[in-house]
């Protein structure tokens, strides 16, 4: 709540979201380890308190190409409580109708985002901040694109024009061509506020970055160089990975 009252780089969230018709909260979907039953209620609450009945909130979970989360499994994402009160939907990537065109990237990629995130009058994107893959860091824009796109946006910014840079790997930012071509893409789309964690080897919340996604990413992934890097004074012969 402290978080959600005092935001990098945005006024606070109670603030931004009174007199917005209705609101879009996009959530990962059940392959990421995102405490959505401790981070979604005050988000909830602080919404409605804005003047945003729950009838016209929507819960997306952004599951990209990945399976929807249905039944038990949509309880165990979100809570029991939340899944039955609220309109909880899934992101279906491959389906064409349910996505709008938002325009072209500077460097061409297609951008198709759900067009129940791109009509809300009011976007919140939720997330977990850990090392990456191939973005350098999670959480951000990342539930945007690959979270909420198309298979057409998403082909193209996982193929080798993006990845086979050195730079579009695990804990680099600058010079990550697959992460600015993400956060070009997020900024078409619109996104209003940003609530992401940092967790710690017990899964338990140990920061909360709320705000501009940009600036509040930026704040979360400082203290996950801090817990998730270790700087050694040479390299080694030998690294074993588990």
């Amino acid at each position: 709540r402290h978080a959600l009252d005092s935001p990098f780089g945005k006024p606070p969230l109670k603030e931004i979201a009174r007199g917005r018709k209705n609101a879009c909260i996009v959530v990962s979907d059940i392959t990421r380890p995102v405490p959505n039953k401790v981070v979604l209620p005050p988000v909830l609450s602080t919404l409605e308190d804005a003047g945003i009945p729950k009838e016209r909130i929507t819960i997306l979970i952004a599951t990209g190409l990945h399976r929807p989360n249905l039944g038990k499994e949509l309880e165990e994402l979100v809570g029991p409580e939340i899944a039955a009160g609220y309109n909880v939907v899934n992101h279906y990537a491959k389906k064409d109708g349910e996505h709008a065109f938002v325009g072209n990237t500077g460097k061409g990629t297609p951008v198709f985002i759900d067009k129940r995130y791109v009509e809300a009058d009011f976007k919140i994107l939720t997330g977990l901040i850990e090392p990456h893959l191939m973005a350098g860091y999670s959480g951000g824009a990342k539930a945007i694109c690959p979270g909420c796109a198309s298979v057409k946006t998403v082909r193209v910014i996982h193929s080798p024009k993006f990845l086979e840079s050195e730079n579009a790997t695990v804990g680099v930012i600058k010079g990550n061509p697959l992460r600015d071509e993400i956060l070009e893409v997020a900024q078409m789309a619109g996104v209003d506020f940003i609530v992401n964690v940092t967790l710690n080897e017990k899964r338990e919340i140990i920061g909360v970055f709320a705000g501009d996604f940009k600036e509040a990413q930026l704040e979360g992934i400082k203290q996950v160089e801090k817990t998730a890097k270790v700087r050694l004074d040479k390299a080694p012969d030998i690294i074993l990975t588990t």
